[in-house]
C-alpha cells in the first residue's frame, strides 16, 4: 500500500519574494494617501493609478483635475475619466462639500 504524504502536492510556489502593494496599486492606500495628503500628483503616463482614481471617483471618493500645459486645472466628470488621458498629468484630491467622506475616527 502507498503511503500518502502530509503536504500538498497541487500547490506550486513560484519563485522570487512577494512584493508588499504599492499605495499606487491598491484602491484603499490610494485613497488614504489623497485624504492624508489632500491631494496627490499623477504622472500623465501613469495609466494603472489613473484607472484606480476613475474608480473612486464613480463612488465619490475622489474627484480628479487634470492638469493643462498652461498650469490651470479642469475638474474632469466620472464620465469624462473614464476615458483615460494619456497626455496630461492629474491631480486626485478629495471632494469637498457635503458629500465629503470624514475618515477620522469617532
Amino acid at each position: 500500500m502507498e503511503s500518502i504524504s502530509s503536504q500538498a502536492t497541487n500547490v506550486v510556489r513560484f519563485p522570487g519574494a512577494r512584493t508588499a502593494a504599492s499605495p499606487r496599486r491598491d484602491q484603499k492606500s490610494l485613497m488614504d494617501a489623497v485624504y492624508t495628503a489632500g491631494f496627490l500628483p499623477v504622472a500623465a503616463d501613469d495609466r494603472a493609478t489613473k484607472v484606480m482614481a476613475t474608480r473612486l471617483t464613480i463612488f465619490g471618493f475622489v474627484v480628479i483635475d487634470e492638469m493643462l500645459a498652461d498650469g490651470t486645472a479642469r475638474r474632469l466628470r466620472p464620465s469624462e475619466a473614464v476615458y483615460t488621458s494619456m497626455t496630461h498629468p492629474w491631480r486626485i484630491s478629495k471632494p469637498a462639500g457635503r458629500f465629503a467622506l470624514d475618515t477620522r475616527q469617532a
